[in-house]
């Protein structure tokens, strides 16, 4: 196999060394295996996260999860936007109060569960939580494209969370 992508653009290691939010989840470590119930054929549940150190003057939490591994090129997984400022979690296979769930790369709208091809190295599931100084007011159906467009010169922190899939 050749070379892996490096990531989504300003991906990485570690939440810390990302910018400033603790990203973190119940169900897998970073860098280690996201569980079978998460995947697409294995129950298609998104998996729990938990986060601290959002900056004061946060206006909104947003959420992207990607694949750069995909044969096709980045493929989206998840895209929330509207997570209140004060929250620090959400609960496995569930969203809060005010949360937005767009398109993943399925075409469908919320969680979509790892699926990487039968034989392919693990692929990483990059997770990424912006806090941004205002809301966004991104609608349902928001892609990641138009998540990077409304977050550009407003973000105040990030953090990452890698996990693995492979089959």
């Amino acid at each position: 196999m050749g070379e892996r992508a490096a990531g989504p653009a300003g991906g990485g290691g570690g939440a810390e060394a990302d910018g400033g939010l603790d990203l973190r989840s119940a169900a897998f470590s970073d860098h280690t295996l996201v569980p079978e119930r998460c995947s697409r054929d294995g129950g298609d549940t998104s998996p729990p996260l938990t986060w601290s150190d959002v900056p004061p003057g946060t206006g909104e939490l947003a959420l992207l999860c990607e694949d750069p591994d995909a044969p096709g090129g980045t493929f989206t997984h998840w895209v929330v936007t509207g997570i209140p400022a004060d929250t620090t979690s959400l609960a496995e296979g569930a969203l809060p109060e005010g949360a937005v769930a767009g398109r993943n790369g399925y075409g469908e709208t919320g969680w979509g569960g790892p699926r990487p091809p039968v034989g392919d190295e693990p692929h990483r599931y990059f997770f990424r939580l912006f806090a941004v100084d205002r809301p966004l007011g991104l609608g349902e159906g928001v892609t990641a494209d138009d998540l990077r467009a409304a977050v550009e010169g407003r973000v105040l922190a990030t953090g990452t969370l890698v996990g693995l899939f492979g089959r």
